[in-house]
């Protein structure tokens, strides 16, 4: 009998074997660029694609190896491609579906940096993005067109903590043909797993809360392995013959696997986006305790959300877990373990009290970061938003009037102590 392990068990396990060499129990840190062959016969296999095994730590390395398989179990995903952060991760994931004239169809609910790299760099490619509103379903399904490759959104977005209705926006990418994009960086794959509501490929900065400790930068493409890449020949780097590999077709030739070989085969060969060994390392140790973490992050959030809902000198809360969001009724299907641990409050008195309230906090630290243990906090529209319009702001739930606090596993108490006095001096 094959036993389905839970969450906690595969956090801890998957991915992670005795080291052949020494026994040794936790993944080793394998700091080595190369790797000797065992004959020529063995590394022309190996570069045909004919066999899978290490050449280049550019391409594969044991530890990051473990890492990728450790989070495609996570979330259900038949693969996953690991590589320096998570811009890269947005890239490398991009970059087998697009080409010169192709669009995404992007939330108008992303993180700043998201939106910055979809409106200007990804130009440089000769790619576009269309910004919707994904709670206005017509208006999501009129964006799409001939030229519409993926379909992008996040399940918890930054900075607001609004949750995405994935299986309404998965439905709208089926009936398009177009594969779903979902980056679950803010939730995790313990409180949201986005290929059980249709997602295509789950992309994370790995980070925020997979390492958890604020230590080393990493992103990651999970495949589900269940979209059809050649039904309809729009995704000819999947489908059709690759000249670097002699015309071999990856769908024909790897099946449920096709997009993950090819992030490796070509993405990472090519782009260079490469995870290094240590920062898998580190992320390996943090996802150990991903469960444990993500329910003290969320059994805070609520209580400090609550408490801010309630303080007089808080014009509003935008977390999805306090029953007065209108994203509420989400969360127990999206995000049943939780809303997450992000969202932005509203300060009376504008941009210069926020401003005030950041200066005025100690436990809190102002940093452009999120997932920490540590809790953290930053007023997005004069920092990871600032490029953006206005208008931009405003709708990614950036406004000028509002800050972003990422809650951590310390003593909620202690948080909302912090809170009370910043706020105190903030609004004098």
């Amino acid at each position: 009998m094959t036993r389905t392990y839970g969450f906690d068990t595969l956090q801890i396990h998957a991915g992670a074997r005795p080291d052949p060499a020494t026994g040794a129990r936790q993944v080793p840190i394998y700091q080595t660029t190369a790797y000797v062959f065992r004959d020529a016969d063995h590394a022309a296999a190996l570069f045909n694609l004919q066999e899978v095994g290490y050449i280049y730590s550019r391409l594969t390395n044991p530890t990051v190896s473990a890492l990728q398989e450790r989070i495609a179990t996570l979330e259900g995903g038949v693969g996953a491609v690991c590589c320096a952060s998570g811009h890269a991760a947005q890239i490398m994931a991009l970059f087998p579906l697009m080409a010169p004239g192709r669009n995404v169809v992007a939330s108008t609910r992303l993180y700043g940096g998201t939106v910055q790299q979809f409106t200007n760099t990804i130009r440089k490619f000769g790619w576009s993005a269309k910004f919707v509103d994904f709670d206005d379903l017509a208006a999501l399904e009129a964006a799409v067109d001939g030229d519409t490759r993926a379909i992008f959104c996040e399940s918890i977005a930054n900075p607001g903590g609004y949750i995405t209705d994935l299986p309404a926006v998965a439905a709208v990418a089926d009936r398009a043909g177009v594969p779903l994009l979902v980056d679950n960086t803010s939730a995790s794959p313990y409180l949201c797993r986005p290929i059980e509501h249709g997602a295509t490929l789950v992309i994370h900065s790995t980070t925020k809360y997979l390492t958890g400790n604020g230590t080393v930068t990493g992103g990651a493409i999970v495949d589900s392995g269940r979209f059809d890449w050649s039904a309809s020949g729009k995704f000819p780097a999947l489908s059709a013959p690759e000249p670097a590999y002699h015309g071999l077709k990856f769908h024909e030739t790897f099946g449920p696997l096709a997009y993950t070989f090819h992030g490796i085969a070509i993405g990472l060969r090519d782009l260079g986006m490469t995870m290094n060994p240590q920062a898998a390392h580190y992320t390996l140790l943090g996802i150990e305790t991903l469960s444990l973490r993500m329910q003290r992050h969320v059994e805070n959030a609520v209580k400090v959300a609550t408490w801010l809902e309630n303080d007089p000198r808080v014009d509003y809360v935008t977390y999805a877990g306090l029953p007065s969001s209108p994203w509420h009724h989400r969360v127990a299907t999206v995000c049943p373990k939780g809303a997450g641990a992000l969202f932005t409050f509203a300060v009376k008195g504008g941009y210069q009290a926020c401003v005030r309230l950041v200066d005025s906090l100690e436990l809190f630290s102002h940093v452009a970061n999120l997932g920490d243990t540590r809790s953290l906090i930053i007023h997005s529209a004069s920092t990871t938003h600032r490029q953006l319009t206005p208008e931009q702001q405003r709708a990614a739930g950036a406004a000028p009037e509002v800050v972003r606090v990422s809650i951590g596993i310390e003593d909620a108490d202690d948080l909302i102590a912090d809170l009370d006095q910043a706020l105190a001096k903030a609004t004098a």
